[in-house]
């Protein structure tokens, strides 16, 4: 399916791995210039060249913290009026509520519900006034099922998708969408860590908390980040305006619900 997106920029946060990175690349896949971010600028690099050997268009690294006004203005440089705008953002480490002192949990609520609705406050109106524009929010099934642990990140993007919920509507008229996907267990690095956590907690070996953690799932196996790329591409796309505030969850089936 022709997404109808070439010719179209966008800027897609943490992007040098992961969920960013799988976004990045289909995006690109579809004909999208990309402006992709990271901390580590070498592992930046790669991706990029990576990405830009994978596709056709022109792919931008910025290695900058968005968590800071430097951070997402040097992002925002680089690309001034993007179509797209994918917000990514690791989560808080996972650990015991009783362990979160203020400055941690502030930290938490920055990286994961403040960041995305600033760079979100810079972008929108310039997407209106062209009347294109498609915001896909990163968050986790967390928002729906709170595991034990991620307590933090739980809240912060709980309150990112409740903040979104009333300002996604007026941009509607506008051909301006935004909506967020939540995934369940993909395999990445950060799962990859859980799960040595679980197994030094528990006594028992990596392989055997992995098998663990993928037999809860119905789908019997961790999540492809490519299948998250492709579903971030579609929601970008020209064929789904009609689409907006909505959190769709994609977790293999672990979310046990009947809406």
């Amino acid at each position: 399916m022709d997404l109808g997106l070439k010719g179209r920029k966008a800027i897609v946060c943490a992007s040098s791995r992961g969920l960013g990175r799988a976004c990045a690349l289909a995006l690109g896949q579809a004909g999208v210039d990309v402006v992709i971010n990271g901390l580590d600028a070498d592992r930046l690099a790669r991706t990029a060249d990576d990405i830009a050997e994978k596709t056709d268009v022109a792919v931008t690294p910025v290695a900058a913290d968005l968590d800071t006004h430097e951070g997402q203005a040097a992002l925002l440089a680089a690309c001034p009026e993007p179509d797209i705008l994918i917000n990514n953002n690791g989560g808080p480490p996972l650990r015991d509520f009783r362990e979160l002192d203020r400055e941690a949990m502030l930290s938490g609520v920055v990286q994961n519900m403040v960041t995305p609705i600033e760079l979100i406050q810079k972008v929108a109106d310039n997407m209106a006034e062209r009347r294109f524009g498609r915001i896909v929010n990163i968050t986790s099934i967390t928002v729906r099922m709170p595991l034990q642990g991620l307590d933090l990140s739980s809240a912060a993007r709980a309150g990112l998708t409740a903040f979104l919920a009333g300002a996604a509507r007026p941009l509607a008229e506008h051909n301006v969408t935004v909506n967020h996907i939540l995934p369940g267990m993909f395999a990445t690095d950060r799962l990859s860590g859980t799960t040595e956590k679980i197994a030094r907690e528990r006594g028992i070996s990596f392989e055997e908390a992995q098998r663990e953690r993928a037999s809860a799932i119905p789908a019997r196996r961790f999540g492809d980040p490519d299948e998250i790329g492709r579903l971030c591409a579609y929601l970008c796309s020209a064929h789904a305006g009609y689409i907006t505030g909505q959190s769709i969850l994609i977790d293999g089936g672990l979310f046990n619900t009947t809406v």
